[in-house]
């Protein structure tokens, strides 16, 4: 992956409608979405970029997607090939669609949905499985503001838990520097204005 290249896609006019899995085994199946504002689905454009720079490399790892939302993250790394996903999302009715999206999807088997505040959960950061782990951190952006310091508490958290060959992803906003990330100069940051999206995956050993 190259350093901090970016690249631009003018924003969207058109109303955001319900999230649906773009690739992979469930391609175009949508997802249940309340249209409530505290849930901000990350755009459908910026997620196919995600999974693009991703590759093949989510298949066999364990998706973990913090702050969940409407999962669209943690089903479509799923629907490309993930083993299995822990989905974290404080807002009790919108675990409530979570599981109700992987219920429709046939994959709810594969899935843990924990209605959890994500910044408390880390603090006890439970077992999770010692395979390889796709990571995904897409808050509120409101949150690498006025939570700075508990946001990149967690992800340092998760990076030195995280198995070798862990793949991790941070979409945030301008306001928020990537160079605080752990092991940053690593990081291949891109631009999806609004959306500023980082990727890294840890080394083995």
């Amino acid at each position: 992956m190259s350093k901090n290249s970016s690249q631009r896609h003018e924003p969207s006019n058109i109303a955001d409608s319900p999230p649906r899995i773009i690739g992979g085994s469930l391609r175009g199946r949508k997802l249940q979405y309340s249209g409530d504002l505290r849930t901000r689905p990350m755009k459908d454009r910026v997620r196919e970029a995600v999974f693009n720079l991703l590759g093949p490399a989510v298949r066999g790892k364990h998706a973990i997607d913090l702050f969940a939302g409407t999962g669209a993250l943690g089903l479509e790394a799923i629907s490309r090939g993930a083993s299995g996903a822990t989905l974290v999302e404080r807002h009790f009715p919108t675990a409530a669609l979570i599981r109700a999206s992987a219920a429709e999807l046939g994959v709810e088997n594969r899935c843990t949905i924990l209605p959890a505040n994500v910044l408390l959960w880390a603090k006890r950061l439970p077992l999770l499985p010692r395979a390889p782990w796709v990571v995904f951190c897409s808050p509120p952006y409101s949150f690498y503001v006025d939570q700075t310091e508990a946001v990149l508490g967690l992800l340092a958290a998760l990076v030195e838990q995280a198995p070798g060959e862990s793949l991790f992803c941070v979409e945030a906003d301008e306001r928020f520097d990537f160079g605080q990330l752990p092991q940053a100069s690593e990081w291949d940051v891109r631009r999806y204005l609004p959306a500023f999206v980082g990727v890294w995956c840890k080394a083995t050993g």
